[in-house]
């Protein structure tokens, strides 16, 4: 169905109520045919970003399961994506069909181009290793209790003897990402956090050893294994709040057309993109996504330009105009002429900016990680100088200046700075998921805090990208019953929206006979003899340009009748945006939409600030542009076209039905439809921060009162381990005050 300048596209929520809706399939469909001669099965991949449950996984197994040839299929529910193993044979197309046949949005992804790796190797193993550290520590410390309850002589060597058996081998495994994190730093002549803390584990393990071949009254096993622990710990946690998924720049190449349909010397060949030259001629069919940036030279369609610059409408397409990569044809056949192909795309320009806008975030530092920068070669400058004292003050006790040494250095070890910053971001990333907020990335929290702007995208963001009819109880019943009648031929999202508004107002479609839907144009019949048509203004005979998203109806009887839509507003929008401007923020729209709908959304929620029709370059030039002024910008986008703004911003948060390069480069994801918790984010974010400063302050408290009393050697090693533990134990009960 075609219609007027403003149709908005059906995303998410409207792609599952329509499954059938060829708006909604942005990946290569018809035209990407498998080699008929191919001798090994094939393997594809798919991205299902609307799958979310269980019972998700199921649902969709089973239906690609029921298309022929298909041999397998398994869901990775966390990735959101679907591997499919068939016969060679077998292409995309089906595969993208029978998942909208049971509700689900798919996306062909080019599996060369995504990261090898799918599971998180980084996280399991320092869970591992955790384990590992949590078991011996209990162990050894069961040991150890025997020992302080007055165990002496072969008895007490002997439990220091099981306890190194124990202990050993775990400092050994366990400390390995801080041995070699350390072995890096000292490469290069820096010393980083974990250089203290391998020497501290190695001097606790050392000076144990030493104490119980010589029949020591004292052996700090449970020490090394006790800092183990809670280093490992800090770790996991910072590593797990983290949660790094894979780059955006390499999604959005993996969403690249891997082949396309290119006639030469008559014939149609599939080929690779990258074999495609400019000036070739290739057919993109309806339903496909344009491989190539070019220029139509035959056929008539709509074209879903949505997912490069957000905009609602999709746009007649036909001789001369101009297409790229990335877009979707709709209704009809398109011819084009090669203008650029492969890395020249728009689409491949696109993911460029993504990678170096992910490059500029990437030297963004914590505040632990630059507080360890002075921290790390004091801990070592107190060490060796108690150790140089001691040597001198007893007359070259070397056992007692290295006890006193390993306890200055264990005592001073940085678990606790370590654990600041990532027990309070777990902590409040606990509290934001309940509210319906996952948070992405460690710093993400301590970026928002600092936030005074904030950048929303309009369609699929403010709004639902959901189109509602408006007008239908302005319009004779009879009118709106012919209007029905054709709209249920089409699956274009304005007719299933004038559909579904008919239904609700208990209409019945007219008797319309001999449909035919015209690409580019809109659908026809007959209806008591006469033709009618419901599409584009011209194409009905109506001149008015309504400044709104609009379908016409012209029936013969009288004038052109318009049936006026109007995007969804999402759940939550108006106060989000009222609760963010209560606190101080800025508040900007920009929008790869035109400028009748985005003055309207602007003048609903109050934005005075609006820039339409913006390209994805432009939305990241913006972004650019206010930080150069120094501003702290929050994006908030879910398009193709946002990500590039979304890596450049100060921070980032996507809705959980963005695309899957959206929610990549976005530092938080909201899971729900709702809005609101967009400003309880910001608002718990400030709080995080301050209880971050507050963690800091603890730990400084504890160096200032323990160190003096490991430099006059009134702490043992396992004082000292006992003390460092503490200081842990208090940072992350504070951070659990958030909660």
């Amino acid at each position: 169905m075609a219609v007027a300048e403003r149709i908005p596209p059906i995303e998410t929520e409207a792609r599952l109520a329509a499954s059938a809706c060829p708006a909604c399939i942005a990946a290569p469909s018809a035209e990407d045919l498998a080699k008929a001669g191919a001798a090994r099965d094939t393997r594809l991949m798919l991205s299902i970003p609307t799958a979310h449950c269980a019972a998700c996984i199921s649902t969709v197994e089973g239906a690609l399961a029921q298309v022929p040839g298909v041999k397998s299929a398994r869901v990775n529910l966390t990735m959101k994506r679907v591997s499919v193993d068939a016969g060679p044979e077998v292409d995309a197309a089906p595969l993208i069909a029978a998942l909208e046949g049971v509700g689900y949005e798919a996306h062909e992804l080019d599996a060369g181009l995504l990261s090898a790796t799918e599971t998180d190797r980084q996280g399991r193993d320092l869970l591992m290793r955790l384990g590992v550290a949590f078991f011996s520590m209990m162990n050894v410390m069961l040991l150890s209790v025997a020992v302080w309850s007055g165990a002496e002589d072969a008895t007490r060597d002997l439990f220091h003897w099981i306890s190194g058996a124990i202990a050993l081998p775990t400092v050994v495994f366990a400390g390995q990402p801080f041995f070699k994190s350390a072995w890096a730093s000292l490469r290069v002549g820096r010393l980083g956090m974990d250089v203290p803390i391998s020497l501290a584990l190695i001097l606790a393990s050392s000076i144990s050893v030493f104490e119980t071949m010589n029949s020591g009254h004292h052996a700090y096993f449970d020490a090394a294994v006790m800092l183990s622990f809670f280093l490992l710990l800090g770790r996991y946690l910072d590593h797990r709040t983290r949660a790094i998924a894979r780059s955006a720049a390499e999604e959005l190449a993996a969403l690249e057309v891997p082949r396309a349909v290119v006639i030469r010397e008559g014939e149609e060949r599939t080929v690779a993109i990258s074999e495609i030259a400019v000036g070739e001629i290739v057919r993109v069919r309806p339903g496909g996504r344009m491989p190539v940036d070019g220029v139509v030279i035959e056929g008539t369609s709509e074209v879903d330009r949505s997912l490069l610059t957000g905009e609602s409408l999709p746009v007649w397409a036909g001789p001369d105009t101009v297409v790229s990569a990335g877009e979707v044809n709709l209704t009809g056949p398109l011819t084009l002429r090669v203008t650029a192909a492969g890395k020249d795309s728009s689409l491949h320009r696109m993911a460029d900016l993504v990678a170096v806008a992910e490059a500029a975030k990437t030297r963004y530092t914590g505040l632990a990680e630059r507080a360890a920068r002075a921290y790390s070669p004091l801990v070592h400058l107190l060490s060796f100088t108690a150790f140089g004292f001691w040597m001198w003050k007893t007359g070259g006790d070397l056992r007692f200046a290295i006890n006193i040494s390993a306890a200055v250095l264990i005592i001073t070890c940085p678990c606790a700075l370590g654990l600041a910053v990532p027990a309070v971001v777990t902590a409040a990333s606990g509290k934001l998921f309940r509210k319906g907020l996952l948070i992405k990335h460690g710093t993400a929290l301590e970026r928002l805090a600092e936030v005074d702007t904030v950048v929303f995208d309009k369609t699929g963001t403010l709004t639902l990208g959901v189109p509602e009819v408006t007008n239908l109880q302005d319009h004779p019943r009879v009118a709106s019953e012919v209007a029905m009648a054709l709209a249920a031929a089409s699956s274009h999202p304005l007719a299933l929206a004038l559909v579904q508004g008919a239904k609700a107002a208990g209409i019945t479609p007219a008797e319309v006979t001999d449909l035919q839907e015209v690409p580019g144009y809109g659908v026809e019949g007959k209806w008591r003899g006469r033709r009618v048509r419901l599409g584009r203004a011209g194409w009905c005979g109506a001149s008015a340009d309504l400044g709104v998203t609009a379908t016409w109806l012209c029936t013969g009887e009288d004038t052109p009748r318009a049936f006026t839509f109007v995007d969804r507003l999402r759940p939550g929008a108006a106060e989000a945006i009222s609760a963010l401007r209560g606190q101080g923020m800025q508040i900007r729209l920009i929008s790869g939409d035109t400028e009748g709908a985005v003055a309207a959304l602007a003048g609903r929620l109050g934005i005075a600030n609006w820039v339409s029709g913006a390209l994805p370059a432009e939305k990241a030039a913006l972004v650019a542009d206010l930080t150069a002024e120094g501003r702290r910008v929050l994006m908030v986008g879910d398009g193709l076209n946002d990500t590039a703004a979304l890596a450049a911003a100060h921070v980032s948060i996507s809705p959980a039905t963005a695309l899957d390069a959206a929610r990549v480069a976005s530092d938080i994801v909201l899971l729900g439809q709702d809005m609101s918790p967009i400003a309880d984010a910001a608002r718990i974010a400030r709080q995080t921060t301050k209880r971050i400063k507050e963690n800091f302050a603890i730990s400084a408290v504890y160096n200032v009162v323990a160190v003096p009393l490991a430099l006059v050697g009134a702490a043992t090693p396992l004082a000292a381990a006992l003390a460092m533990s503490l200081s842990s134990i208090s940072v992350t009960l504070n951070a659990l005050r958030l909660k």
